[in-house]
């Protein structure tokens, strides 16, 4: 908002806010608009395109501050997935997307890759739907933001290492197996390197973590799987040694979560879904 706004104005703006959240949305038909550089005359033209909603992810306490003191608002528009594509995003394996606990039901997610700004007064004249409705699936959601941001950049060498093990997991994740169940219960992978990824001799260490400690169906040989997947990371150049652990976040020390890297299981493209793993 333009610095000599009517005080007045910037109260009521302020006042329209007050209850949004990072998470809140709108929905019926918005535009999200871009700078776009057509490729046939190259000249720079603002597009517009037609999205269900739009899905606020500036941080709350941004979002209630004065207008007069921090006047923009960050959007990403929300879009519609497919039943099997909304689940992976849910589980976290598609990073670009962020899930909206409460539009689960229409299968709406923001898609992460766009983000526009515009004025909070543009959105105090919206009606707001509340995206989080506890904090625990607040939290969630500003997770899936901060991990969309904060992906670690794996050195090549280490990514060619464990490529067999990601192609693996690409075709096993959705099979009727021990396996395909094994890792369908998994939270996540993370990876350390010990000392650290710059050095002449790493030697990495798999957590391979568990969303719950019970299992439901039949118990699963996790002793055999997690032998299974290290097997598929052979040592290799400076990679001198490679263990591994399956584990709950209750096995794990604070330390070992953030000296360890989330292992990018962003892997479900149409290509990989397609992989002729058996």
């Amino acid at each position: 908002m333009a610095a000599d706004t009517d005080p007045g104005v910037s109260a009521v703006v302020d006042r329209a806010l007050a209850d949004w959240r990072q998470g809140d949305c709108v929905l019926g038909e918005q535009w999200f608009v871009h700078r776009s550089t057509p490729l046939t005359d190259g000249e720079t033209e603002l597009r517009e395109t037609a999205v269900a909603g739009l899905v606020v992810v500036t941080q709350s306490c941004d979002l209630v501050r004065k207008s007069t003191e921090r006047p923009f608002v960050e959007l990403s528009p929300l879009v519609e997935l497919a039943p099997d594509d909304f689940e992976m995003a849910a589980r976290g394996r598609r990073p670009k997307y962020g899930v909206v606990p409460a539009l689960a039901d229409k299968l709406l997610v923001a898609d992460l890759d766009r983000t526009m700004t515009i004025e909070k007064s543009v959105v105090a004249t919206w009606g707001r739907v509340c995206g989080c409705r506890s904090d625990a699936e607040a939290r969630a959601f500003a997770g899936t933001l901060a991990r969309k941001r904060e992906r670690f950049a794996f050195p090549d060498d280490f990514n060619l290492l464990a490529r067999r093990l990601r192609d693996r997991v690409a075709a096993k994740h959705d099979r009727q197996t021990d396996e395909g169940r094994a890792l369908q219960e998994l939270r996540e992978i993370r990876v350390q390197a010990r000392p650290d990824w710059n050095v002449q001799k790493v030697f990495l260490f798999f957590w391979f973590v568990r969303e719950h400690a019970d299992e439901a169906g039949p118990p699963l040989p996790w002793r055999d799987l997690l032998a299974a997947w290290l097997s598929l990371v052979q040592p290799a150049g400076r990679f001198m040694r490679v263990d591994g652990q399956v584990a709950t976040l209750d096995d794990m020390t604070a330390r070992d979560y953030v000296d360890s890297d989330r292992f990018d299981l962003d892997y479900l493209s149409a290509q990989a879904r397609e992989g002729t793993g058996a």
